[in-house]
């Protein structure tokens, strides 16, 4: 038996030992757990565990990750914050100014290059990138049960007037017309596409702003009475039913429309669902040419004494912003890659659309966050209670809009 070469013996147990000492076990706090959300999350998990770290997966369901970000208060408080955690709007900036994150600085020199301006802006604080954004998720999206629409002999309607017009085709021919799911959360996403509807200026104002004059002026009242109109065509099944169960009455046929982001149609692609077949994806009533968006990212939280990214957090967000892992993550979610030169071409036709209305909105100045990226926490909460108040009371419209803006005001 010949011997083995003792130098060869030595440097591969030198690297055995480096490979380990590399090797981290990161515990990921997340809210994807729905079947689009849930392939998406096995994609970066197969991909973290090729480096050779060990993926602690910490999934916390519900509430639009306000769940989640209960949890993870409470895990700071405690002194334990997990490595990394799914997280967008203001709350990256809050969080990297109470110095509770390590900056990304080592691995995102060249990310002010591959993203778009008005989405790497949210993922900074002074400068530095402290979110690593998976994808891009357009909020403002409606969809459409193909057959159904058939059915009525129906048409994609372009606004609200001519939205309830299709809804009452669809309510005489035995259909519910609109598919809701009714928690705070859905009641939020429904609420915020109309008022996008009534303009960028007025929404940017309204929400992201919080001017106490438009939250309360007559055109915000109109907004709750196309909500109020909006719910006598739900059926009486919503109370607490999740978002995903809603879009599962569309893609069944059991109802016809369906108003969420585009993460609802990783719901349709894991049903075998394709667009323009069996169902039609479009831009929200009154919101063409506008793109809401929501850039879901991870921050990475600093252990006790830890003053930089480990390897293992690095590895993370390098691998987060690779081409190849947005283009298939982004695929099975639902959403386009945040970075601008991955393409689409694979893509099915709702994601080539919602690319190129980015690429539009851009130019037009009509890329605008989602209120569930564009607002503090607080503020998204009062926001929420309002309207979920307002759902599931006979409450004017007008006191309603009066209620918005001492909200707002009270959270700001």
């Amino acid at each position: 038996m010949k011997r083995l070469n003792t130098g060869l013996v030595s440097a591969l147990t030198l690297a055995l030992f480096a490979s380990a000492a590399c090797a981290e076990e990161l515990e990921v706090l997340h809210y994807w757990t729905s079947g689009g959300e849930s392939k998406a999350v096995g994609v970066l998990k197969t991909d973290v565990e090729k480096r050779g770290h060990v993926w602690k997966d910490s999934a916390v369901a519900g509430g639009g990750g306000a769940n989640a970000m209960t949890v993870l208060k409470t895990r700071v408080i405690s002194g334990n914050p997990p490595p990394a955690v799914q997280m967008r709007g203001p709350s990256v900036q809050d969080w990297a100014e109470q110095g509770a994150l390590v900056d990304l600085d080592p691995v995102s020199k060249s990310w002010d290059k591959e993203l778009p301006p008005q989405i790497a802006k949210v993922l900074q604080y002074k400068g530095k990138f402290y979110s690593a954004p998976h994808w891009v998720h357009r909020v403002n999206w409606m969809y459409i049960n193909k057959a159904a629409l058939d059915k009525v002999g129906g048409t994609v309607p372009k606004t609200y007037p001519e939205l309830f017009a299709l809804a009452d085709k669809m309510k005489a021919a035995g259909i519910i017309p609109i598919a809701h799911g009714g928690t705070p959360y859905h009641d939020g996403v429904f609420f915020e596409g109309i008022v996008q509807s009534m303009g960028a200026d007025f929404y940017r104002k309204a929400i992201l702003e919080g001017d106490q004059a438009t939250l309360a002026s007559p055109k915000m009242v109109e907004v709750f009475d196309i909500l109020r109109k909006s719910q006598s065509y739900f059926d009486p099944g919503i109370q607490g039913r999740p978002w995903n169960l809603a879009a599962a009455m569309v893609i069944e046929g059991k109802a016809g429309m369906l108003f969420m982001g585009d993460w609802a149609k990783g719901e349709f692609t894991a049903a075998n669902k394709v667009p323009g077949k069996d169902y039609v994806c479009a831009a929200r009533p009154g919101t063409e040419g506008m793109f809401t968006f929501i850039a879901d990212g991870f921050v990475f939280y600093k252990a006790k004494g830890q003053t930089a990214a480990t390897k293992g957090q690095q590895d993370l967000a390098s691998i987060i912003m690779s081409p190849e892992y947005q283009q298939q993550a982004a695929y099975f979610k639902g959403a386009i890659p945040a970075r601008t030169d991955v393409s689409v071409a694979n893509f099915d036709d709702c994601a080539k659309k919602s690319a190129a209305d980015m690429q539009g909105s851009m130019k037009s100045n009509l890329l605008v966050p989602s209120m569930n990226q564009g607002t503090t926490e607080a503020t998204l909460g009062a926001i929420r209670d309002v309207v979920t108040k307002f759902m599931n009371s006979t409450q004017d419209s007008k006191s309603a809009a009066d209620a918005l803006a001492k909200a707002v005001k009270s959270a700001g």
